[in-house]
């Protein structure tokens, strides 16, 4: 995304946003409400026993253990969609959390949806869904979560682009 001057209009995850032409935008977690329209995005899916993600387990970025059920652990580009972000996919009952960050989603619109088996994981693949933002997560808390993490190429970018809109 680029950077918005002042009166720019900007969204995160279909939320629209307009920057003030004297004072910085500061988005609390508050201010920030979900939209009702649908968004075409490109999931993936990955697993706790994924290479990549062994030396992590069932940790999610935030800290809390990966989930599936009724809600289901999602990762994606804080900066992108902030880090408690859920929502829905059309045509499936269940609610999903942004709760986990990758380092090949960063720059990307691009959702990796967590499964608890490399079965349903490789059954999933890669796909083209619309979703519905239940709720929008908090900017605030992913930038404090990523401020501790500045020594990782991903979570660097994904915080700069964060404070360039805060």
């Amino acid at each position: 995304m680029k950077k918005r001057e002042a009166g720019h209009r900007w969204s995160i995850a279909g939320v629209v946003m307009t920057i003030g032409a004297m004072n910085p935008l500061v988005v609390s977690c508050a201010a920030m409400e979900a939209g009702t329209e649908k968004q075409a995005v490109r999931t993936t899916a990955y697993t706790h026993s994924e290479r990549d993600h062994l030396k992590y387990g069932r940790k999610t970025a935030k800290g809390t253990t990966l989930r599936s059920g009724s809600v289901n652990s999602a990762a994606a580009d804080w900066s992108v969609y902030p880090v408690g972000t859920k929502f829905k996919i059309a045509g499936i009952d269940r609610i999903y959390e942004i709760d986990d960050y990758g380092s090949a989603l960063v720059g990307t619109e691009t959702i990796d949806l967590y499964k608890p088996t490399r079965t349903a994981m490789n059954t999933w693949g890669v796909r083209h869904v619309d979703i519905e933002i239940v709720e929008v997560g908090c900017v605030e808390t992913s930038i404090e979560i990523l401020k501790g993490r500045k020594g990782y190429r991903h979570c660097r970018a994904m915080l700069e682009k964060l404070l360039e809109r805060a």
